[in-house]
């Protein structure tokens, strides 16, 4: 049996997957996450809440609500956005994706995740903001200690 979750990775600049051990994704238990952070110009946070979901035996990580905590130029909510709590709070329109690529800089604040009640820059789990993060739903398999194989010794005189 398989264990759902969320897998971390990072991608350089041109879109390749960046030299081990930082190519090698992270694998996190989780499958309920919101991935939060503030805008570089404007100064203003976002939150977007996501479960990781199977759908016809696919993978996809389900945007289930998203948060503005203002408006600025260029970054209004939606007209279906209601206002909660001093939050602008909308269901995104595009719900089912089999990934996301953020964007990360070292000019910038990371990216937070945040997942049973605590959130955490992906530095954590991926080291320098650099090139891109790559966020994924996937399964990583049950560890099973393996019977351990006891080879008798060689016969005296065989080859091995």
């Amino acid at each position: 049996m398989k264990l759902l979750g969320l897998c971390l990775s990072t991608l350089m600049a041109t879109g390749t997957p960046a030299a081990p051990p930082d190519g090698v994704p992270v694998f996190l238990p989780i499958t309920t996450l919101t991935l939060a952070w503030t805008h570089s110009i404007e100064k203003v946070r976002w939150e977007e809440d996501y479960q990781v979901v199977v759908r016809d035996g696919l993978l996809w990580l389900e945007a289930t609500e998203a948060r503005v905590k203002g408006s600025a130029a260029g970054m209004e909510p939606p007209q279906d956005a209601r206002w909660v709590q001093g939050w602008f709070a909308y269901t995104p329109t595009l719900r089912h994706l089999p990934q996301l690529r953020l964007s990360r800089s070292e000019y910038a604040a990371d990216y937070e995740l945040c997942a049973q009640g605590r959130c955490q820059p992906l530095t954590t789990w991926l080291g320098a903001r650099q090139g891109y993060a790559l966020v994924q739903p996937c399964t990583k398999p049950a560890v099973h200690a393996p019977n351990p194989v006891i080879k008798p010794p060689p016969a005296p005189g065989s080859s091995g």
